[in-house]
């Protein structure tokens, strides 16, 4: 059985010297059977695991939940496992320091956008699951997610489904998260190739991004001529998003020049104009931490730095195994 206890809330945003007391339902599964029954029967129950996003909402009085769903006694959800086909089934609760000590080899750039979410001590905390239940833009695994074809895991008292990362949000802070659904894991392909991420922030550590981006490549199938290229915009629009035009010019540039089975040094006018497809593809806005047209600049410079260096790695790569 779950077990569940009553917490008293006191509140104390409203007025410096007036508290407001509520009572919370703890809800606390010690299993993923009694998790899902407790999601359905609670679906107004907020999940909870790292707390690093859900404490912040409630510190600063943003929502108020009549439950939440305690998940850090669920082993599993804090485990991860080959797919049997070079991919990573992720657990929702692992956290972002195992991703870079456990995982920096295999998920290289999961593991860059793990390194540069909050201190040591968020790190230790923070998940990929809780960073997807959020579902803000600014997310910084979200980019990373979408560049390499990763695979949402959501599950119910009703089954088990997968959503591709790419159609799990749906707006600001919103994804197609039912009800009564929980999120249990990432499933992300396997790849040898380079991956890079970067972001833009005021400061180098404990900053939400002012846009972020990465890349992906993906030339496992260069054999058969379906070698691609993957992006992700975050913090650049209503959602994190896929740069499509630019995947589509830069994977039929390389192809078109023999790149990928014979590479070399890219043009600077493809690099440039790859940056541009990327700033053209985001929806940006002007707020606190900058103005739509800084990020336009911004993504377009990141891209470029970003592909350069994905680029050399895969270059070096090559020379090394043809030495």
């Amino acid at each position: 059985m779950c077990t569940t206890y009553s917490v008293t809330w006191y509140d104390t945003t409203t007025w410096y010297d007036s508290e407001e007391i509520r009572e919370v339902d703890f809800l606390r599964p010690s299993s993923m059977a009694e998790a899902l029954a407790a999601k359905a029967e609670r679906p107004d129950a907020v999940p909870i695991a790292g707390g690093t996003d859900v404490m912040v909402e409630l510190n600063f009085d943003r929502t108020r939940p009549d439950a939440l769903l305690d998940l850090t006694g669920i082993a599993e959800l804090a485990e991860w496992s080959d797919t049997g086909d070079g991919g990573i089934r992720l657990g929702a609760g692992v956290s972002y320091t195992r991703i870079i000590t456990e995982l920096g080899q295999r998920l290289p750039g999961l593991a860059m956008a793990s390194r540069t979410v909050g201190s040591p001590q968020i790190r230790n905390r923070g998940t990929v699951g809780g960073n997807l239940g959020a579902a803000s833009p600014a997310g910084d695994t979200h980019p990373v997610l979408l560049a390499t074809g990763a695979s949402v895991e959501l599950a119910s008292t009703r089954g088990l489904r997968t959503v591709p990362a790419e159609e799990f949000y749906v707006g600001v802070k919103r994804s197609v998260l039912a009800p009564d659904e929980l999120i249990t894991a990432v499933l992300l392909p396997g790849t040898t190739a380079p991956q890079q991420f970067s972001k833009i922030g005021t400061r180098n550590a404990m900053v939400i991004a002012v846009c972020s981006f990465a890349i992906a490549l993906h030339p496992e199938q260069a054999a058969t001529g379906n070698s691609t290229v993957g992006t992700g915009i975050g913090s650049a629009g209503p959602t994190p998003l896929r740069a499509t035009e630019a995947e589509r010019f830069l994977t039929a540039e390389l192809a078109n020049a023999d790149q990928w089975t014979s590479p070399r040094a890219l043009d600077d006018s493809v690099r440039r104009r790859f940056g541009d497809l990327v700033a053209a593809a985001a929806s940006p806005i002007d707020d606190v931490r900058g103005s739509a047209a800084y990020r336009r600049h911004a993504l377009a410079v990141l891209a470029r730095r970003t592909l350069g260096w994905a680029w050399w790695d895969y270059c070096l790569e090559r020379t090394s195994r043809c030495a």
